[in-house]
């Protein structure tokens, strides 16, 4: 997960995470859930505890339980201003033409909402928030490799938020 990768793991978990969709370590909502299970609604997200010296955000939305060699990538944004205090709903699943949308593991740059697998059991989906003290630049919409990569020696902070979904 990009929370444990070199670039970020050192980095203070202090920014604290919230939704008003769903607590955390709650059951994700029908309506937040991918294509074809929901209605593919990205949730809403807001934040506090940026420390000062931020100048760009970014946020990544990963499925840990996913059977795959690497957590499945959900969401990947960069280019969020630190004066925001949060993403209203609905925002990151529209193309959120105001961030750098990255490539999520569908190739599709937008919000990609829960689709465990039926009958895989409970799956956990984390956002993870990071502060970055320069801005990033990308020349293509970035995968979370491009992300993490150019995240390096940048993030001054972190925070997680995470919801679950599971399909009978």
């Amino acid at each position: 997960m990009a929370w444990n990768h070199p670039a970020a793991a050192s980095a203070p978990a202090i920014i604290r995470l919230t939704s008003s969709a769903f607590t955390d370590g709650g059951p994700i909502p029908l309506r937040y859930a991918g294509a074809g299970v929901g209605e593919n609604v990205s949730p809403s997200l807001a934040w506090t505890g940026l420390p000062p010296r931020t100048v760009e955000l970014a946020l990544v939305m990963e499925d840990p339980d996913a059977p795959l060699p690497r957590p499945f990538v959900h969401l990947v944004v960069t280019g969020i201003p630190p004066m925001l205090e949060g993403i209203a709903e609905g925002v990151l699943s529209e193309g959120a033409h105001q961030f750098v949308m990255g490539r999520n593991m569908l190739r599709q740059t937008t919000y990609a909402g829960p689709r465990a697998l039926p009958g895989h059991g409970l799956h956990h989906y984390v956002f993870e928030l990071f502060a970055l003290n320069r801005k990033l630049s990308f020349q293509k919409p970035p995968s979370l490799t491009d992300l993490t990569s150019a995240m390096a020696r940048a993030v001054v902070a972190r925070g997680r938020f995470e919801g679950t979904f599971q399909r009978t």
